[in-house]
């Protein structure tokens, strides 16, 4: 299997090569690096038209030039160019016929730098790609040589997010990663008057606390369960005022990657991102793999 990256002719395609290169060393996978162009007018459609095309194919060989140059070290690498009537069209359809593992693909340049940041793309993939799909933060950069230290596992406590965890683990034990079970509770700050009220918001934290804890338990059981688990496997909560200060709450290392799953709204065996699995993912410090439901 291969790991796709979607190339962007701007500063993403450095973020998304570096996020290629960490996962693929991590995981011992070749790379696909795609630039998408549309297709070609039928002959005899216009000299201008062909001009075009002849640019926009000229565009596409610079940009994986460039990606040759800055290839990931460690990493066997193929470059292709595909011609689709859309970037997320053509990105599936490499990763369909190479039966790839995963998607790769960098953050809008209109992003936070540090943040994940939906383009277009992003946007159509996060909502119908058939495999998993990794996303960087706006400037990311990874070591020379290195992997994934450890993968985060999103948990929301359900049932699905149980299956999750144990699927991350395998991938995790894969890698030599560690697994950390992540649940995050956000509580707007609550005003000195609030009296009564901000007591009965504490009851409720607590409660919920313990809920959760009881659910990460009995997850990392299911994962201690599997033939050749993580090297190490922890839990944790993270807490804030906001989204962003939830999730740095627990800390974060270079090599950390999390892993997101999909809506139990959406369909079975794609990617769909609903708006709580956004908010995280757009609030994430380091690189996100958001999962296909099922």
């Amino acid at each position: 299997m291969s790991l796709v990256i979607g190339l962007p002719r701007d500063e993403r395609a450095t973020a998304a090569l570096h996020l290629g290169g960490l996962l693929a060393r991590s995981l011992d996978e070749d790379l696909v690096v795609v630039t998408v162009v549309p297709p070609a007018w039928p002959p005899g459609v216009g000299r201008i038209d062909a001009e075009y095309q002849r640019y926009l194919d000229e565009e596409a060989g610079d940009a994986l030039a460039a990606a040759r140059a800055a290839a990931p070290a460690g990493v066997a690498a193929d470059y292709v160019v595909s011609h689709a009537r859309s970037a997320a069209a053509g990105l599936v359809e490499v990763a369909q016929e190479r039966d790839a593992a995963m998607i790769v693909l960098g953050s809008s340049t209109a992003g936070v730098l540090g943040r994940v940041a939906f383009g277009s793309v992003a946007e159509r993939l996060l909502h119908t790609a058939p495999v998993p799909v990794a996303l960087a933060p706006r400037g990311f950069r990874a070591a020379p040589d290195s992997v994934v230290g450890q993968v985060t596992v999103a948990f929301g406590g359900a049932d699905h997010d149980t299956d999750l965890a144990v699927a991350i683990a395998d991938v995790a034990a894969r890698a030599g990663a560690s697994l950390r079970v992540a649940s995050f509770g956000v509580r707007p700050r609550t005003p000195l008057t609030a009296g009564v009220g901000s007591r009965a918001e504490d009851a409720v934290v607590t409660e919920w606390t313990a809920e959760i804890g009881r659910a990460q338990q009995a997850a990392l059981d299911a994962v201690a369960a599997l033939p050749s688990p993580p090297r190490t496997v922890s839990a944790t909560v993270g807490r804030g005022h906001d989204w962003a200060a939830a999730l740095e709450s627990i800390g974060w290392d270079a090599t950390d990657v999390l892993a997101v799953g999909s809506s139990s709204e959406g369909p079975l065996k794609r990617v769909f991102v609903g708006s709580r699995s956004s908010r995280i993912v757009r609030h994430s410090p380091v690189p996100v793999v958001v999962v296909p439901r099922g």
